[in-house]
């Protein structure tokens, strides 16, 4: 066979996402734009990329904002992004401001987590990644870890972890797994879950390419609705955001219904956006109903 035939014949393809080639190449089509860690001449907040983990590569951009009062402690976002589990990063021009968008407005350190995507590493890789990156930052409540950013600014009785789509899916994860085993060194105060990317009774194709050792339509990993144990997530306080023309729409409801049935003792709180698709907040961050949703968020952390 002709080797330039081969290394140009697909084997998988989702058209708007990536593509898989016979030679093992995998192509994504959306989402590889990146962007350097910079200082916000306007709002003051600074980013820079940090390494987790030198054996895995996991590694994360992490946002700090304006300190007028430098001793003053600071809650801690950790963000997952989404992307299907396979485009866009902390790196992504997409991310990357939503990032400082929220630090700045919300007044937090956030760590933008920079995990292992599929195809190359198929899921469950993300999932274990997100929670390490999550261990990883609460093991720096000693004042002692490699980065001086979390050990001097951060207040671990205030964590938050939010994602949005796929990274929604990974947020509840790690917030379940906090719950169920405990998580040394910081207290989850709240779980924020943009537009989640959570599975249902219907197959889907994508997950069965990128996570061949999912156990079919009720692992919790990927409909946590299912799960029996959700009530044992780590936190005390869910919101849930939703969009009306969003296909994914109608699973976030049911785990917030889910949710308030499985005997977990907190408040969870749902804001659908009427005429909106799939995180438009991202692609349309000045707009009024992507306006209301960060100001929300912010509510959300700052509230007594």
């Amino acid at each position: 066979m002709d080797p330039k035939s081969s290394s140009t014949e697909i084997s998988v393809e989702f058209p708007t996402i990536f593509k898989i080639y016979k030679d093992g190449r995998v192509e994504r089509l959306t989402g590889t734009d990146t962007v350097p860690p910079s200082t916000d001449p306007e709002t003051g907040v600074r980013s820079k990329d940090i390494v987790l983990s030198l054996e895995s590569g996991l590694s994360a951009r992490i946002f700090l904002p304006k300190l007028p009062d430098p001793t003053r402690k600071l809650p801690l976002l950790v963000f997952i992004h989404g992307g299907a589990f396979v485009i866009e990063s902390p790196y992504s021009p997409l991310y990357h401001n939503h990032a400082a968008l929220l630090t700045s407005e919300a007044n937090v350190v956030l760590l933008s987590v920079n995990y292992r995507r599929a195809p190359e590493h198929p899921l469950p890789v993300a999932y274990e990644d997100s929670w390490e990156a999550l261990q990883w930052a609460a093991a720096h409540s000693n004042r002692n870890g490699p980065e001086t950013w979390l050990n001097d600014y951060v207040d671990f009785d205030r964590v938050f972890v939010g994602g949005d789509s796929a990274g929604a899916t990974l947020t509840h994860h790690v917030v379940h797994r906090a719950g169920v085993h405990g998580l040394n060194g910081a207290k989850i105060v709240g779980m924020i879950l943009f537009h989640p990317f959570f599975g249902n009774e219907k197959p889907d194709k994508l997950l069965e390419v990128i996570f061949p050792e999912c156990n079919g339509l009720d692992d919790p990993r990927v409909n946590p609705g299912k799960d029996p144990t959700l009530g044992e997530i780590g936190c005390g306080r869910v919101l849930v955001f939703v969009a009306e023309k969003d296909f994914l729409r109608d699973r976030a409801w049911t785990y917030y219904e889910a949710l308030k049935k499985s005997g977990w003792g907190g408040v969870v709180e749902i804001l659908e956006s009427e005429g909106e698709d799939h995180v438009f907040h991202l692609f349309n961050p000045s707009c009024d109903k992507a306006v209301a949703l960060v100001q929300k968020v912010v509510s959300f952390i700052n509230q007594d």
